[in-house]
């Protein structure tokens, strides 16, 4: 047995995120961490809330609401919605507890204990009105590149330049909308990177098995212009973990926090403390520490490939810098962007389908389904409704609902609700066998391997073959001239749902569980004797026809959703 360590990319606390964030971290981490369930492996799967930063304190002021408390409603809306779509996770913590910010002030004081902390004077906008420094994102004004006007201190959304506050014209505050800025001395710790630059460059140079989007982003941050560079950890803000060289003050830096991209990484960590003060498991030192059991973890990150940087060079950095015996990661599974219908999602345009919505108008292994089939692995993806229509109707709906509702309806109509005894297996029924067996063992094989998309596509090929199996042989037609023939091979059929349930429960668990109950198995594990588990439902099994498993989705739905979810607001 493995033990797994799986974490999913952090979503953000500033609202409800949409399709593409979701099928970017959480929703293929998801299942990878049910597969290696079902295969009977130990797994501690872990997400939280990031709950730093200027964002956060923009949002919470947008809604008329203290930070802290608009950061636990977002946390329980987050966590509601993430179980709706069946996300399995040990633990959702969040970013803000106690926990990680005890962390995040260890390990800074361990990388000041090696020298690879600085401070660093710098000139930074202040505002007299609102006295306070201002950060990127609580400037705005008019962009030089482009001419918009409201272009954040850190970004263009027009014209997408980088920029710093000090570029824009006309700079204002976003807090009080003051335009008397001025530029002031202000102190700041950097985790000098560029020191562990070659040791980083040889750890991705070693790990061969990662995808090319993961270690050639790494590669372009490590070599592209002057290379490595040291990063800021902290800002003059008040929401965040505060500035103290582990247990102690940390002089000159008082009233800082530390950036968000530098607590938000460990917090990966002090959700497995959490998880266990939550009582929820013991022992989360051995998941973590190589000194405390962790050698035999194999830990895989889920993320979208905006985050790469962070998490193959900063987090690496913050860990390896530590000089402690902490886990890093195995393998970190990357992907590319999610666009919506000829565009991109825009929450403020309300172009797109968000996560709440998408549960409002299907279940969630609808959403499951295709995201994960079409998931942006080697290039961007898009979603349209035209594609999703028929995904959802041909996979779903006319190849394993059809399956199921089929030959358990013509079992009751000639057998009863029992599975038949009479009748032996022939030559295409052994047939079906070994191609269901050698297509399990491609679907287990793309699976270890995180090949989301060609996994999807066997797993259909396995629906297929039960279909083609039921075309070819029709047991309603031999039924009139040899019952027992019939029999036999509805059997075989009945035997192929509950082996589906458990192939098809990483992607579709609630479908499966309704497929188990109908068959009425309680325990099913996975199949790794396939013709053994072709036998599970023994003649004389009571079974239910189950309602149907997944509705076609019509024109009229179709059409609706593309208008409602188009995009009206400026």
């Amino acid at each position: 047995m493995t033990r797994h360590l799986i974490t999913s990319a952090i979503p953000y606390i500033n609202g409800i995120k949409h399709l593409g964030n979701l099928v970017g971290s959480q929703l293929p981490a998801d299942l990878y961490a049910r597969y290696q369930r079902g295969r009977g492996q130990d797994v501690l799967f872990l997400c939280a809330t990031d709950e730093h930063g200027t964002p956060a304190e923009l949002a919470a002021a947008k809604a008329g609401k203290p930070v802290d408390e608009y950061c636990a409603e977002m946390y329980e809306t987050q966590a509601r919605i993430a179980d709706g779509f069946g996300l399995s996770f040990d633990h959702f913590g969040r970013s803000s507890s106690p926990q990680n910010r005890k962390l995040t002030q260890h390990f800074a004081g361990a990388l000041a204990d090696r020298g690879l902390i600085e401070e660093v004077s710098q000139r930074q906008i202040y505002s007299p009105t609102d006295g306070r420094f201002l950060p990127d994102r609580y400037v705005e004004g008019t962009c030089p590149n482009c001419g918009f006007e409201d272009a954040r201190g850190d970004q263009c959304d027009n014209c997408t330049k980088q920029l710093d506050p000090e570029d824009l014209i006309n700079p204002r505050s976003t807090i009080s909308g003051a335009t008397d800025l001025e530029m002031r001395e202000t102190k700041h710790l950097f985790l000098k990177q560029s020191q562990l630059k070659d040791e980083l460059d040889a750890w991705i140079d070693s790990k061969t098995d990662w995808p090319v989007l993961t270690t050639s982003i790494a590669k372009k941050w490590l070599h592209d212009g002057d290379g490595l560079q040291d990063r800021g950890i902290t800002r003059d803000l008040s929401w965040g973990v505060p500035v103290k060289r582990g247990d102690q003050d940390w002089p000159g830096m008082e009233g800082k926090v530390f950036y968000v991209w530098f607590d938000a990484p460990i917090e990966y960590i002090a959700c497995a403390q959490e998880w266990v003060d939550a009582g929820k498991g013991t022992d989360w030192e051995s998941w973590w520490r190589t000194d405390k059991g962790a050698e035999d973890v194999r830990y895989t990150q889920f993320m979208g490939k905006d985050n790469v940087p962070f998490h193959t060079l900063s987090f690496p950095a913050t860990i390896k810098g530590s000089g402690e015996p902490w886990k890093l990661v195995d393998y970190i599974k990357s992907f590319n962007y999610l666009n919506y219908d000829g565009g991109q999602f825009s929450t403020s345009r309300g172009r797109g389908v968000f996560m709440d919505q998408a549960l409002e108008i299907l279940p969630a292994d609808y959403w499951r389904w295709w995201l994960l089939s079409h998931a942006p692995e080697t290039s961007d993806a898009e979603f349209t409704w035209e594609n999703f229509q028929a995904s959802v109707n041909k996979d779903l709906a006319d190849v394993l609902g059809n399956f199921v509702s089929r030959i358990t309806k013509f079992c009751r109509s000639k057998f009863g609700e029992a599975v038949p005894e009479a009748g032996e297996y022939g030559e295409a029924e052994q047939a079906l066998i070994e191609d269901i067996t050698a297509r399990v063992a491609r679907y287990e094989t793309l699976m270890e391997a995180m090949e989301v998309r060609k996994s999807a596509a066997e797993l259909r090929g396995i629906w297929a073959a039960g279909n083609e199996y039921l075309q070819a042989q029709a047991p309603w037609t031999n039924f009139k001239t040899d019952p027992d023939r019939a029999a036999a091979q509805v059997r075989l059929a009945l035997n192929l749902i509950p082996l589906y349930a458990v192939l098809s429960a990483p992607f579709i668990p609630t479908a499966s569980a309704s497929m188990l109950a109908a068959m009425k198995v309680e325990d099913m594990p996975w199949p790794d004797d396939v013709p053994a588990a072709l036998g599970k439902l023994a003649p004389g099994h009571g079974f239910e026809v189950p309602e149907v498993l997944f509705a076609k989705i019509s024109d009229e739905d179709r059409e609706s959703w593309a208008e409602r979810f188009a995009g009206k607001r400026d």
